[in-house]
């Protein structure tokens, strides 16, 4: 018995890093990918297109080699599946990122929430409260949304034949 009010108070004082993520000075990364993990699985499994973007963006936007975005990913999977909601998330984002800052998070959900090339009403939501908590304008998420999508079927339509082409 003394042992374990030992081990309770050891506890309070000097968490074990496994119990809990703590939210450290990358804590906006690992609650920016965990924005993003949510919304890469809200319409079930994700795709290997949601997982690719996923990885993708995390290397590139936190400037992280692959090994390293792995071990956030995987953080921030494990972060998402015990919150209870969006503002665990938001909360240090809004503590720890400017607006800029917060703008390109909300770009990064729209970019993985058209990885597989449909937008559910979920994933749509989804942004649309993170946003909401993380103080981006209405105006400001659909342009973001609008831009993500005009750049994701540029990008579709430059590796296919123009009709006139195929026709020759």
């Amino acid at each position: 018995m003394l042992d374990g009010l030992r081990q309770f108070i050891a506890d309070i004082v000097a968490p074990s890093a496994d119990s809990d993520l703590a939210f450290d000075d990358t804590g906006y990364r690992l609650a920016a990918t965990a924005l993003l993990v949510h919304v890469a699985s809200l319409d079930g499994e994700p795709t290997a297109s949601e997982k690719r973007k996923l990885h993708s963006l995390i290397e590139s936007r936190f400037k992280l080699d692959p090994g390293k975005a792995d071990q956030l990913i995987a953080q921030a999977t494990r972060a998402e599946g015990e919150a209870v909601d969006l503002y665990r998330f938001t909360s240090v984002i809004m503590r720890s990122v400017n607006e800029e800052g917060r703008l390109r998070i909300i770009e990064m959900m729209w970019e993985v929430v058209y990885a597989d090339g449909q937008v559910s009403e979920f994933e749509d939501n989804v942004v649309w409260r993170a946003a909401d908590l993380l103080g981006i304008s209405s105006r400001d998420r659909i342009d973001l949304k609008h831009k993500v999508a005009e750049q994701r079927q540029q990008a579709s339509s430059v590796g296919t034949p123009k009709a006139e082409d195929a026709a020759m």
